[in-house]
């Protein structure tokens, strides 16, 4: 679920670090960060429509694929059963991941617990991650507390548990309450404890107060150095313990560029507001889709269609800071959006966009110079209106970044030392040497990557 806050001012960093480094995993830590992420990347898992069966065995048959195509962590939706009360549309259907019925149990539609728990272990000794989305801000409309614990809710004059916005299958949770407060953090931990989880997800995480994440996490870490990830662009969630955030507002802008609105060099606005508002260790994920932009907005293939999408996913798993997300199916690609209250099956067989996504995965994996905390360095070129590169560096290691975000042939020259020297091209393997003055150019939505 999306709501986008805008936060102004200036925010330190609060870091919050494992008190038990004795997970089996690797719990070493980068700027505070699980190091594993650094370099890493999420696929994001719609269980219920990855494959027919919609459920984790099935799913499991994919993981020695998306193993070969460099997908490091595995972000699944909510695996929690749904409410019945209220379900979106009517009672037929199967409801909203995000109307959760039960906080320690497992949807029947994926399969039970041993399903889960074998699939988490599977997946851990190929080498994934695994996290799964909480949705902390409201349960489902016959959650068991709403009888058990009524005072778990927020209520209106009549003292009747309210819903948040249009989520009319929902009950939105009272923070103000400290058992509430202490039975979520239990709830949080069950699934580290019982199925070794390596994180989270958390749903409109904004909304949920700061105080909460500031006790939570730290709590959560007890246990293992676990990866929070923020639905959400508040910058404070970063300083009470958040890895990473959404980058909302950039996959704004890149969306008014593909449809020709803005020029190449509104990103560098955007990634300046925020170099302001951000802690300097903040990771932001950045993407070209995920569930909600799909299914309401026809992402990527609508909003980027064609071979617009190429050069925004580049920039999604090079840019600074970055930790890049794939939405499952956009390797194939998918091009549809997938229904959110009913099974709509994604269709898999090409694979077209796997090899393309493998090469930029592996570099990050192979390269520091893409870690989330390599330096960044915008190259200003003659044509910065339609071109938007950049370079970045680590330990001895350098990656030259350059795109054309127009429809039309670009010719530039790039200006700036840093791209002397010889490099081998990502995609076609060539080697070439570049120097600064020389004059270059791509096609309309090209993009080329440069290993040095």
């Amino acid at each position: 679920m999306r709501i986008i806050v805008v936060a102004l001012g200036f925010l330190l960093l609060c870091s919050c670090k494992t008190q038990n480094d004795s997970s089996k995993l690797d719990e070493s830590t980068t700027d505070s960060h699980p190091s594993w992420i650094m370099q890493g990347n999420i696929y994001e898992v719609n269980t219920r429509q990855y494959t027919p069966e919609g459920t984790f065995n099935a799913f499991a048959k994919h993981l020695d694929r998306l193993k070969e195509m460099g997908v490091q962590t595995l972000w699944f939706m909510p695996i929690n059963p749904i409410s019945l009360k209220d379900r979106k549309r009517d009672s037929t259907q199967l409801g909203s991941y995000y109307a959760v019925a039960d906080y320690r149990k497992i949807n029947p539609e994926y399969g039970n617990m041993d399903d889960w728990k074998n699939l988490v272990k599977t997946a851990h000794e190929k080498g994934f991650k695994v996290i799964i989305d909480w949705v902390p801000t409201h349960s489902g409309a016959d959650h068991y507390w709403l009888n058990t614990q009524p005072d778990f809710y927020e209520k209106d004059s009549l003292g009747n548990p309210i819903s948040q916005f249009d989520w009319t299958d929902t009950r939105k949770l009272n923070y103000k309450n400290p058992a509430l407060v202490d039975s979520m953090i239990e709830c949080m931990k069950f699934w580290i404890k019982e199925t070794n989880i390596d994180g989270y997800r958390c749903d409109v995480a904004g909304e949920v107060p700061n105080e909460f994440w500031a006790k939570c996490i730290p709590e959560l870490r007890k246990m293992k150095n676990v990866f929070m990830l923020a639905e959400g662009d508040k910058p404070s969630l970063h300083e009470v313990g958040f890895d990473a955030s959404y980058t909302w507002e950039e996959f704004d802008m890149m969306k008014r560029i593909a449809r020709g609105e803005r020029k190449a060099v509104a990103i560098d606005s955007i990634l300046a507001k925020h170099d302001t508002l951000f802690p300097k260790n903040s990771i932001r994920m950045y993407f070209t889709s995920n569930h909600d932009e799909n299914s309401w907005n026809k992402a990527d293939f609508g909003t980027m269609p064609g071979e617009i999408h190429a050069p925004f996913a580049v920039i999604t798993q090079t840019l600074k800071r970055t930790v890049p997300l794939i939405y499952g199916g956009q390797e194939e690609p998918f091009l549809d959006s997938l229904k959110f209250f009913v099974k709509d099956t994604i269709i898999f067989g090409n694979y077209k966009r796997q090899e393309f996504y493998k090469k930029l995965l592996t570099l990050r994996k192979e390269n520091d110079a893409l870690a989330a905390n390599a330096s960044y360095t915008r190259i200003n070129t003659n044509n910065d209106a339609n071109i938007f590169a950049f370079v970045r560096e680590m330990n001895k290691n350098k990656v030259v970044v350059i795109t054309n975000l127009s429809a039309a042939n670009q010719s530039f020259s790039l200006n700036n030392n840093k791209v002397n020297g010889e490099a081998k091209e990502l995609f076609s393997g060539k080697k070439e040497k570049i120097t600064s003055d020389q004059m270059m150019s791509l096609p309309a939505w090209g993009y080329t990557v440069l290993v040095y």
